[in-house]
């Protein structure tokens, strides 16, 4: 029989065993997740940068700048192609409307690079490429900010959070012209149904003041409700109610008098 220090030794032995080997697997779960954050933030990354170049290469063509060599740059994703690679854990259908978006990207360059072959007027085809743009940019905030979500689906956002975050990655108003790029992606995600407070103007103090506004046909007016005037009845001529008295009996008459 074994002694009771072998039997100890042996326990001791085998619980380190397995706190060596729980400490492995912990660590091999935690650089999994961390490998597949860093993987996801690296699809934002990318599509930002491939959103800032297009936009820097649409804004010299819309100010009348040739297209350098008649090519504009492929649109290359290496980071979403490793995510359906290694099996990255993520959304998606978030992951399909990304890859869609480069798609509609590199169409729209080679839209652009084949009418600059040509010698084609561009202007004719760049407000197609800046409406992708702009799609791109609902896009990645979409995924960077509420976890690719639908925009009916998103959190509710103040207008302001959107341009701030617009401004934090650098992407300045005026980069079109003609066209106030913050703006026009604030509309777009409130097209696609997201939530956007303050919600626009309908009229402006002009219009709003000048309208012909009936407060008693609006029921839902503040105290449009008046308490109905009593009307006074009319008083009519009636006869006088002629009542009966009766007199007492003079002395020695037997008979009563009736005055009316």
């Amino acid at each position: 029989m074994f002694s009771v220090e072998f039997q100890t030794g042996a326990l001791l032995l085998l619980a380190v065993v397995g706190l060596t080997i729980a400490f492995i697997l912990w660590r091999d779960r935690n650089d999994r997740k961390l490998v597949e954050e860093q993987t996801r933030e690296g699809v934002g990354h990318e599509l930002r940068l491939i959103i800032q170049r297009f936009m820097a290469e649409l804004s010299a063509i819309t100010h009348g700048e040739p297209v350098a060599g008649g090519e504009l740059m492929a649109v290359r994703h290496p980071q979403l192609d490793a995510i359906y690679s290694l099996g990255v854990p993520a959304n998606r259908q978030a992951l399909s409307i990304i890859g869609a978006t480069y798609q509609t990207l590199q169409w729209r360059k080679n839209d652009l690079t084949y009418a600059a072959q040509a010698g084609e007027d561009l202007s004719n085809i760049t407000p197609e490429a800046i409406d992708a743009v702009i799609d791109a940019i609902v896009t990645l905030y979409l995924w960077e900010i509420h976890g690719g979500v639908r925009p009916a689906d998103a959190t509710k956002t103040r207008t302001w959070q959107v341009r701030e975050w617009m401004k934090g990655h650098g992407m300045v108003w005026n980069v079109f012209p003609g066209m106030h790029l913050r703006d026009e992606v604030v509309e777009r995600l409130r097209q696609y149904g997201m939530n956007l407070t303050p919600r626009p103007l309908t009229h402006t103090a002009h219009e709003y003041y000048s309208l012909q506004y009936d407060r008693k046909a609006d029921p839902h007016a503040p105290m449009w409700r008046r308490s109905k005037k009593k009307k006074s009845k009319d008083k009519k001529n009636t006869p006088p109610i002629k009542l009966a008295k009766t007199l007492p009996s003079p002395v020695g008459d037997s008979e009563q008098v009736v005055v009316g």
